[in-house]
């Protein structure tokens, strides 16, 4: 499976991230979400998953955190155009991101259920993207955790 971000120099465009204008901030959160172009999904997939984690985030704050999750995406999708995670333009559950914990308190699902961007407060931080191709479809609601998410050992 193959997949394909944006990005200038390595980095997403300042349109996802702390660098993104006052009208793409909801909350003191960037949350336009970039563009995925997916290819080559294996044959016998029922749904796609995603995780985007700042594993750099563990010496500022004391865990990975979680910018976007989401499951039981259509298994033909290969492309999930900019701004999805808020639009609803591709068929998917959101999970909570990192905003929703203890850390942050965000109760607002537009911001904790959805896409939120990178702000490192420190230096710049590497970002993972993940892409699962599933033979099923996950068990999930709107807004669970990561860890229920790990549970099907994905």
């Amino acid at each position: 499976m193959q997949l394909s971000i944006p990005t200038t120099d390595g980095a997403l465009a300042a349109t996802y991230s702390k660098q993104a204008a006052p009208a793409q901030i909801y909350k003191g959160h960037p949350i336009i979400s970039f563009p995925v172009d997916i290819s080559d999904v294996p044959a016998g997939t029922h749904s796609l998953a995603f995780t985007f984690v700042d594993h750099d985030a563990i010496p500022v704050g004391g865990f990975t955190w979680i910018h976007w999750i989401a499951a039981n995406l259509p298994a033909t999708t290969t492309h999930i155009p900019e701004n999805a995670s808020q639009t609803g333009a591709i068929p998917m559950v959101q999970g909570n991101n990192s905003t929703a914990g203890g850390y942050v308190h965000e109760t607002d699902p537009k911001v904790s259920q959805h896409y939120v961007g990178p702000y490192p407060p420190d230096k710049d931080h590497r970002y993972s993207f993940k892409l699962f191709a599933l033979d099923t479809e996950l068990d999930l609601q709107p807004g669970y955790w990561l860890n229920e998410f790990r549970v099907y050992d994905i």
